[in-house]
């Protein structure tokens, strides 16, 4: 009986030491060892071995990239505007001894680190800088951080400035501001809709103008170019009728001016569309203008062969 519980303490102390001394350490991690509370080595992960009842574990850290908030926190800028602003920052241990051992918390450190540093990079820039400028606020603070986190086995790989938030009545007055600039530049762009609508009704009217312009001066040239033709046919007329009464003597003109006087007063007396008929006086004038035109053309006339003429016969040769 005696050794059956011998070899059960024996047995329970066997297994509580291989418990002790086996350590299986999750991916993403590294733990520390600590052999009388003193730092002796660093477990991977994995399964690992230390000494049972000797060996402890002292902190276990997390290698994986990791986010910490910035908490909220009034902010004074440059021109004395108070702002609320608040951000995240991404980090990574790359030491796990030195984040383990350099720094007491290193959560809190960095977050610390970097509220400080946030009320310092925004405390050197303008309201109007602060709110434009979220890429030159986050390089600066990254920086900075990643500079003061290189002891502690920390890496700073990103720093977001997540919210700004200007007081109530600077926001109320931004919105004013805003309006009345949009509000001008319609006014403006309205301007020179305006003013180029106007230079393009100018433009259309001179091109208008000047296309008439041209239209009547080749109207002009058209019915100078007319005239001219009438004026050479007239002439050529004229001429003609010279000719033949050099030719014809005055009977030509005689008749020339009653087949004229004929003409007119026919075109006249069958018009439809006058209402007025002129009669001579005299009918005997135009019967006598008839006879006299006969006579003329007669007299034009070569006169004709006599009958023992040799004209006449024209077998009559010698």
């Amino acid at each position: 009986m005696e050794l059956l519980i011998v070899l059960s303490v024996v047995a329970f102390l066997a297994i509580l030491t291989v418990v002790a001394g086996i350590k299986t350490v999750p991916q993403g991690q590294q733990w520390t060892v600590e052999r009388f509370g003193r730092y002796t080595g660093l477990l991977q992960p994995g399964l690992n071995l230390i000494v049972p009842f000797i060996d402890q574990i002292g902190h276990k850290i997390n290698i994986q990239e990791q986010v910490l908030d910035i908490p909220e926190q009034d902010v004074i800028t440059q021109d004395n505007a108070v702002v609320r602003a608040d951000g995240i920052v991404y980090y990574r241990v790359f030491n796990a001894t030195k984040a383990a051992y350099e720094v007491a918390n290193v959560e809190n450190a960095i977050a610390s680190l970097a509220m400080t540093n946030l009320r310092a990079v925004i405390g050197s820039l303008t309201l109007d800088e602060s709110l434009s400028g979220r890429e030159k606020i986050n390089a600066s603070l990254l920086q900075v951080l990643d500079g003061a986190t290189e002891s502690w086995g920390v890496k700073i790989t990103r720093v977001e400035l997540r919210n700004i938030q200007p007081p109530e009545n600077l926001v109320r007055a931004m919105n004013l501001q805003m309006t009345a600039e949009r509000e001008r530049r319609a006014q403006i762009a309205k301007a020179q809709g305006d003013r180029e609508a106007q230079i393009t009704r100018a433009e259309g009217e001179k091109q208008a103008q000047i296309l008439e312009a041209e239209g009547r001066k080749e109207a002009a040239f058209r019915d100078a170019e007319a005239r001219e033709r009438l004026a050479e046919a007239e002439a050529k007329a004229v001429q003609m009728v010279a000719e033949a009464a050099d030719k014809g003597g005055p009977q030509a003109i005689q008749y020339f001016i009653a087949d004229k006087y004929v003409a007119a007063f026919k075109e006249m007396a069958t018009n439809p569309n006058s209402r007025l008929v002129i009669v001579p006086t005299e009918m005997s004038g135009l019967a006598g203008l008839a006879g006299v035109a006969l006579e003329s053309l007669r007299a034009m006339q070569p006169p004709a062969p006599t009958p023992g003429s040799a004209s006449a016969n024209p077998w009559a040769r010698g």
